[in-house]
């Protein structure tokens, strides 16, 4: 029930404030996509645990994943998405159902190492996206989403993608790791 309430209120905080408008465009929206994925995501997993049956098997849900969240930071959806239109409530959608998948293919019973080895591709490739946002040139989104260049902004993006998904989802790779290893010796 914790979880429940706990998914709820993370949901909340995710699409009720205008977190663009409170920490910039770049930075907020990637609250958002930080929020869904790595929090919220796992919070809807553990209260509602039935997902864990009804998931795809956890490496075509990595897969899933992976596309959605590259394909999202791609400039003309990315640009599409800030619009705060349609585009940008399919993003959220697709974010949040794409992160259940994730972690409800990762949780399923007897499928530890299956589930620690997508957990651990999906932080290997959110820190490669987060770092090359950071280490980018230029604003890889601003012409395109006519506001002025803001380096600055999609490098603090990049930092909380890292900040945020990188260790989440390597500490829950490294538990079922560890959980998986302790069902092959006993």
């Amino acid at each position: 029930m914790m979880c429940r309430i706990a998914a709820v209120l993370v949901l909340a905080i995710l699409w009720l404030p205008d977190w663009p408008v409170l920490f910039g465009s770049f930075p907020g929206h990637m609250i958002r996509h930080m929020g869904l994925v790595a929090i919220a995501a796992p919070l809807v997993v553990l209260g509602w645990p039935r997902l864990q049956r009804l998931a795809p098997p956890v490496l075509p849900a990595t897969v899933f994943e992976a596309v959605i969240v590259w394909a999202a930071h791609m400039p003309l959806l990315h640009a599409a998405s800030r619009q705060q239109g349609p585009a940008f409530a399919a993003e959220q959608a697709l974010f949040l159902l794409a992160g259940i998948a994730v972690w409800a293919g990762a949780g399923r019973q007897n499928a530890a190492m299956p589930g620690a080895v997508g957990l651990l591709l999906t932080s290997m490739h959110m820190t490669l996206l987060g770092t090359l946002l950071i280490l980018a040139p230029r604003d890889l989104y601003a012409a395109l989403c006519g506001t002025p260049p803001d380096l600055g902004g999609q490098q603090m993006g990049g930092l909380i993608m890292l900040g945020i998904g990188t260790p989440i989802y390597l500490f829950a790779g490294l538990v079922l790791t560890a959980s998986a290893l302790k069902e092959r010796s006993a």
